[in-house]
């Protein structure tokens, strides 16, 4: 049931939900991490069913089916980026707070990038029943949320003014986008070297 209110908060009012994070975070650290671990499942699981069951398309041509060991293994893979991927900004966060005069712990910084990327996980519900259009669109949004979230929270998290989270933000926003890019290069070059998946196009 906490689960589901810290997401509906989030949502419906996140800086109020920001300060309970806060509050609660060291008092239930394996709690809050193991919402990470299942937030970050949700685009992965949506991934593998709509890849195996329904397909992907583009406009009038043929639905494209990967093959369930490929979308297995590419689901397994990008579970292990978006964590990785969550530790790393978290690791950002706790060594740029040092600047703004702030010292939380890894916990709490690693948590604080699991949450702002919530509307991230869930526009992974998309990928159930794959339609590009709909998922670009999705996947504005949810950026668009992630960042709002980020301006919102991070100063309540740090405990710092406001116009130091907004500058603080900002760096974070930068080094997000590099990790993205950074993730999609890597995903292009395994493709490259032979690593991309079975396609199984249907008729």
């Amino acid at each position: 049931m906490i689960l589901f209110n810290h997401i509906w908060g989030l949502f419906a009012h996140p800086k109020e939900e920001y300060d309970l994070i806060r509050k609660e975070t060291l008092a239930n650290k394996k709690y809050y991490l193991l919402h990470v671990f299942i937030l970050a499942a949700i685009p992965s699981v949506s991934s593998y069913y709509g890849a195996t069951t329904v397909g992907w398309s583009i406009g009038t041509l043929d639905k494209v089916i990967i093959d369930h060991q490929s979308a297995l293994l590419m689901s397994v893979a990008g579970y292990m980026a978006i964590l990785a991927g969550i530790v790393f900004m978290g690791l950002f966060i706790h060594w740029m707070a040092k600047t703004y005069g702030t010292k939380p712990s890894y916990t709490k910084c690693i948590v604080f990038a699991g949450y702002t990327a919530t509307p991230i996980f869930f526009v992974g519900l998309l990928a159930l029943y794959p339609n590009t259009a709909l998922y670009l669109i999705g996947s504005i949004i949810g950026v668009a949320y992630t960042v709002y979230l980020l301006y919102v929270g991070l100063p309540r998290m740090m405990t710092i003014p406001e116009e130091q989270g907004f500058l603080f933000a900002t760096s974070v926003v930068c080094v997000g986008l590099v990790l993205l890019v950074t993730m999609k290069v890597i995903t292009a070059l395994f493709w490259g070297m032979g690593f991309g998946p079975g396609f199984d196009v249907s008729i």
